[in-house]
Formats: structure tokens, C-alpha cells, sequence
């Protein structure tokens, strides 16, 4: 899940200090976000496994375990995958604080919650919470919809049904705030998509989203299995080549980094992100006039002043 309306539906991460190995920023829909730092040691020790030859246990890091599997979120426990207003316990979990909804949003999500609590029967609630999905949606409340987009995937357990609740997982695990909220959004994308690939095994989409879900899990070698495989079938696909370019950064491999980007603005001219960060790359190897076009590159191709800020500030370091 790019055109010029890529810098409208995918996250553009402005480079600082240290980059936060984070699952999804490709596809993250809004805005320019600082990183944070780094999760931790084993994140690091995946992204350096990212771009070497081989594969599989050939590329294991040091602290890498087997993973613990997808985390389970239900409508009840506390804590859950979904937002602490569509009418479910979330205790130990806070609402997403980038997200507003209206007084009408509101209200029609508070009828929408009653007409589907009192459904009659497991095909109207699947009609209601495709509604309800929708609504969510449109106030960003992506953990909320993903929690309806499954009750229908699992009313109607098809492939296109299990990759919208698995999306909306995935959007809402990008946007996560918190270890707890990116282990549990991030288990519930992994669960839904390994779903989708059961009956879509070639569906690269889906593979190249498990994969940087696997990024933070305790497993994330597996999510850089996951991105070469997509590369082995389908050398040109933009998603894997930048994840595949930003973990290359993450690790430092700024060589590497620059032939992946170098790569998707190749498939991609138009691409912001992989002009963006071929900039960024280029700047690291010391190549600063390639780096100034592929800046000016992307500048050119977004109206998003934050971009055009960070762009400036980019091009300034090159002086």
C-alpha cells in the first residue's frame, strides 16, 4: 500500500541523530515527525542484518530471539487494540492524542454503537461495524477501526476482508506512541496478515507490512526475511525498497542505503520519500551536489511547507 500523492498517504521522516527503527513509516499518511531514538539494541541489531548478503539464520543478530507471536486484543480486556470511546474498557491504554472527532462525529459514532450493540444478528453487525469502521476512520481513530474491519473479517473471513482490518492495524501500530501500544497493535497487523498470505500467498502488499510489523516484535530479522522476499519476486516495488533503504540508515550502511533509494527513485521518479532520502543518504557518503538535486527533487514534488522547512535545513548542513 507511489505518485505525487504519495507525501499524502505516506509518512516523510525527518533524519535527526538517531532513527527510530519504527514498523510502517512508509505508509504513515500525515505530516513530517521527529524520530525518536532507537528501541533498542535488538531493533539495531536487525536493521544491520537489513542489506548483508544471504539470508534466514545467515543473517541472525546477536540478540535475536524467536518471536513470541501476535499478541491478542479483544473487545473486552483492558487495553485493547481500539480507542477508549467506541464503547469498550481501555484502562491501560490511552486514545491516540492525535486524533479529534466533532460533536456530530461523536454522536453519530455514540448511534452508530448502540444500532450495532443491539444488532439482531452477526450479519447486521458486520454491516453496522463496516459503518463504524468507516467513521472511525475519518476522525483517525485507526485502532478502532481496525477493532470493526476484523469483527467483519471474522463474520466473512475473506482475503480483501482480513487486509482491511490488518491496514487499519498497521496504520494505527505506525501512529503508536507508546512500547505497549506498537507490541499490540503491532501483534494484532502481524495476526491479520499472516491470515491474508494463508490465502494470498503472493499478495506482496501484505508480506512487505507483516515485515516491518515484525520490526518490533521480538522476532524483527524475520520482518527483513519477509522484505527480501518481496524484492525476490518483484524487484521494483517501492514499499520494500525503501524499507529496505531505511533500515539500511537505521544501521548506518549509508552505501547501501544510497543504492536502495537510488533504486526506488529509479522505479519511481516522483517518489518524495525515496528523493527525500536519497538526499539524506548521499549527504552521509559525502556525494553533496548529488545530494542538493535529489533535495530540490523532492521539494519539487511536495506543497508541504514542513518539507520544504526540512528541506532547507538539509541542504544547509551541505555548505
Amino acid at each position: 500500500m507511489a505518485t505525487t500523492s504519495s507525501s499524502a498517504s505516506h509518512q516523510l521522516v525527518v533524519l535527526a541523530a538517531a532513527l527510530a527503527l519504527v514498523g510502517g513509516l512508509f505508509v504513515l499518511p500525515k505530516g513530517i515527525m521527529k524520530p525518536k531514538e532507537s528501541r533498542s539494541e535488538l531493533n539495531k541489531d536487525a536493521a544491520a542484518t537489513a542489506n548483508r548478503d544471504g539470508g534466514g539464520a545467515k543473517t541472525n543478530g546477536s540478540k535475536t530471539e524467536a518471536s513470541s507471536g501476535p499478541v491478542p486484543a479483544t473487545a473486552t480486556d483492558n487495553g485493547g487494540a481500539h480507542s477508549d470511546d467506541d464503547g469498550h474498557d481501555h484502562s491501560a491504554t490511552a486514545a491516540a492524542p492525535h486524533t479529534t472527532a466533532t460533536a456530530a462525529q461523536r454522536q453519530e459514532l455514540t448511534r452508530l454503537l448502540a444500532e450495532y450493540n443491539t444488532a439482531p444478528n452477526a450479519a447486521a453487525k458486520a454491516t453496522v461495524a463496516t459503518t463504524l469502521a468507516r467513521r472511525y476512520n475519518d476522525v483517525e481513530r485507526f485502532d478502532s477501526a481496525g477493532y470493526y474491519l476484523e469483527q467483519v473479517a471474522l463474520a466473512r473471513p475473506t482475503a480483501a476482508n482480513l487486509q482491511q482490518a490488518a491496514d487499519a492495524y498497521f496504520q494505527a501500530f505506525s501512529f503508536a506512541a507508546s512500547d505497549e501500544r506498537i507490541k499490540l497493535l503491532g501483534g494484532k497487523a502481524r495476526e491479520l496478515y499472516v491470515k491474508v498470505l494463508k490465502e494470498q500467498p503472493g499478495n506482496l502488499d501484505a508480506k512487505t507490512n507483516l515485515g516491518m510489523a515484525y520490526m518490533a516484535s521480538d522476532n524483527p530479522v524475520q520482518g527483513v526475511t519477509y522484505l527480501r522476499e518481496v524484492l525476490e519476486v518483484d524487484p521494483r516495488n517501492e514499499k520494500a525498497l525503501y524499507n529496505m533503504g531505511y533500515l539500511a540508515v537505521q544501521s548506518n550502511q549509508y552505501d547501501k542505503a544510497v543504492k536502495r533509494f537510488q533504486d526506488l527513485v529509479k522505479v519511481n521518479p516522483k517518489n518524495v520519500n525515496g528523493q527525500f532520502y536519497l538526499g539524506v543518504t548521499l549527504a552521509r557518503t559525502g556525494a553533496k551536489a548529488e545530494a542538493k538535486q535529489a533535495f530540490l527533487a523532492a521539494k519539487a514534488l511536495s506543497n508541504d511547507p514542513a518539507l520544504a522547512a526540512s528541506v532547507e535545513e538539509e541542504i544547509a548542513k551541505l555548505k
